[in-house]
């Protein structure tokens, strides 16, 4: 494959940005995209203010950013990331279901809400379904 064949491949995946502040977690989400075509891992960040940071430098198509993390919580997080892009798409991830942390995560400007007991089962449908793909 050409530089430029692949280089039009990584332009037509869905980027995903990984925040979480769980470096093996990460890299289980990391793993588990690695396989699926039409979505390519095109950055991560280990809590909220790098997250947004990250965002502006890399404009991925999804960011799939946790709720709770240092520096920076997600709700924080997502809230800046909108602020910067009012297009972004923000899969927001938790431990628990709580209705205070949806309803935040929504008035923050997420577009989906994932538990992270569900992701193994639900983590690419979502990630292509953000990613208009």
């Amino acid at each position: 494959m050409s530089e430029a064949t692949a280089a039009a491949q990584v332009a037509a995946d869905i980027g995903v940005l990984i925040v979480d502040d769980e470096p093996l977690f990460v890299a289980m989400v990391q793993a588990m995209l690695a396989g699926e075509q039409g979505i390519a891992v095109i950055g991560t960040a280990d809590h909220g203010k790098d997250g947004v940071d990250q965002a502006q430098r890399l404009n991925p198509d999804v960011v799939v950013m946790d709720i709770s993390m240092p520096v920076m919580n997600g709700i924080d997080a997502t809230r800046a990331i909108r602020t910067n892009d009012p297009q972004a798409r923000i899969l927001i991830l938790t431990g628990g279901s709580h209705v205070s942390e949806v309803d935040a995560a929504r008035k923050a400007g997420a577009s989906g809400y994932l538990t992270k007991d569900r992701i193994a089962s639900e983590l690419v449908a979502e990630i292509r379904s953000l990613g208009g793909r």
